[in-house]
């Protein structure tokens, strides 16, 4: 009969553990998810600004070395991410592929024009700059126009700091939840060794001889959660490098590892706070308090 009562028990503990261990690690891998998120939110929001162009209009009359001269200067402007001449030719092709037939044997001749299309880097576009860098360029004689969506890019700006105001907010308040979760599932545990805590209380030990125990076995389960939700961060980690290349969040390794550390300190200090001032709180109980 005692056999199948400890057996009992220690399905009941396993269980216990197993319920702590899958909360924090789900409460960690979401909290650490955010982070990311909130790590990458500059490169997602500057690689989303970088693919504005700019595009210069060239004059018929705009003779090659003068040209050659333009694209040149602008590849090596501070503000410059990337230009690419494109032929009215080039441009003509590309716009018959769209429509689907060629124009230009309706027209008789193409009415298109050479253009520079500019990407500027990310710092560089927001309304008043582009406009500035716009009538630079505008102010060559062989230019004939240059355009850019200007209102995208308002919306843009305005949009991604209405975002990065939201996530930092949202952060806050999953870190507060995080808190909470892990603070009552560990509740919950001590809560059911109230009795042995109150026993052991009773027969002399002291306070400290018994929060020991109990809080190192929290930590270790803190460690276990944290190191299940470090794996998952991990593997939507590899799959967002692996769907988009091109924003290359694996390249700060400093800011990850940094993520990734304070990921795993956070669930054992969330769990070593958690289990302290449970476990003071049963102590501080009387035993007919226990029952409530």
């Amino acid at each position: 009969m005692a056999t199948s009562y400890d057996t009992f028990q220690r399905r009941r503990l396993l269980s216990s553990y197993f319920s702590v261990v899958i909360s924090i690690a789900l409460v960690l891998f979401l909290l650490g998810v955010l982070g990311l998120l909130v790590l990458n939110t500059k490169k997602v929001a500057d690689h989303f600004k970088e693919q504005i162009a700019l595009t210069i209009y060239l004059k018929d009359s705009a003779k090659e070395v003068e040209v050659n001269q333009l694209q040149k200067s602008l590849s090596l402007a501070e503000y410059t991410k990337s230009t690419d001449y494109v032929s009215k030719e080039a441009a003509a092709e590309q716009h018959s592929k769209e429509i689907g037939e060629d124009f230009m044997d309706f027209l008789g001749y193409n009415p298109l024009q050479n253009s520079i299309d500019v990407h500027l880097k990310a710092a560089y576009v927001s309304a008043a700059q582009v406009e500035e860098i716009s009538d630079d360029i505008m102010s060559k004689g062989f230019v004939e126009e240059v355009t850019y969506d200007q209102p995208l890019i308002s919306l843009l700006n305005d949009n991604i700091k209405k975002i990065s105001l939201w996530i930092l907010i949202i952060s806050g308040v999953f870190t507060f939840i995080a808190v909470l979760l892990i603070n009552s599932s560990i509740r919950l545990s001590v809560y059911s060794k109230r009795f042995t805590i109150k026993t052991m209380q009773m027969v002399g030990a002291t306070k400290g001889f018994i929060r020991r125990p109990f809080i190192w076995k929290s930590v270790r389960l803190g460690m276990l959660g944290a190191i299940i939700a470090l794996a998952g961060m991990a593997g939507v980690l590899y799959y967002l490098d692996k769907s988009f290349p091109e924003l290359g969040l694996v390249n700060d390794w400093q800011l990850l590892a940094a993520l990734f550390l304070g990921v795993f300190l956070l669930g054992m200090v969330i769990s070593w706070l958690s289990t302290f001032f449970a476990t003071q709180r049963f102590l501080n109980l009387r035993t007919d308090e226990l029952y409530y």
